[in-house]
């Protein structure tokens, strides 16, 4: 029985957003709260009633009408949508800074940091020398 005949195999909708979220069925069933068996199970459903499926909407992160209503049509539409990559006008793919110098800037920054944690120890071992001083 092939899914891909069945526009509305709840199971198999849950299947692509949670894949599509990179989700692992072990990571949807401790959301859930249950087994990676139940999950399987219940990705080969046809049908789910409403209050699992409010539990794997939840567990998804995703609206309930976001399951019934996803199709792999609408999300190639909606990536479609974003402009077309390959046209350089619309995208600066030119890195603005060189990461050598970053990398660079922010070493002498942690050294800074070094050096004034350094001091403010030294500060703070003066201090108390002085206070043992005075007793």
């Amino acid at each position: 029985m092939s899914t891909l005949t069945k526009p509305n195999h709840m199971g198999r909708k849950i299947s692509r957003i949670r894949e599509l979220k990179d989700m692992k069925q072990e990571a949807l069933a401790q959301a859930m709260g249950t087994n990676q068996q139940a999950v399987s199970i219940l990705e080969n459903s046809e049908t789910i009633d409403d209050e699992k499926l409010k539990e794997v909407a939840k567990a998804l992160e995703v609206s309930v009408e976001a399951i019934k209503n996803f199709s792999d049509e609408g999300v190639i539409n909606y990536f479609n949508s974003f402009n077309n990559f390959n046209d350089n006008s619309s995208l600066n793919t030119q890195c603005t800074f060189n990461p050598l110098d970053k990398l660079m800037e922010s070493h002498e920054q942690q050294i800074k940091l070094y050096e004034r944690l350094v001091q403010a120890e030294k500060d703070k071992v003066e201090y108390l020398e002085k206070l043992l001083k005075a007793k």
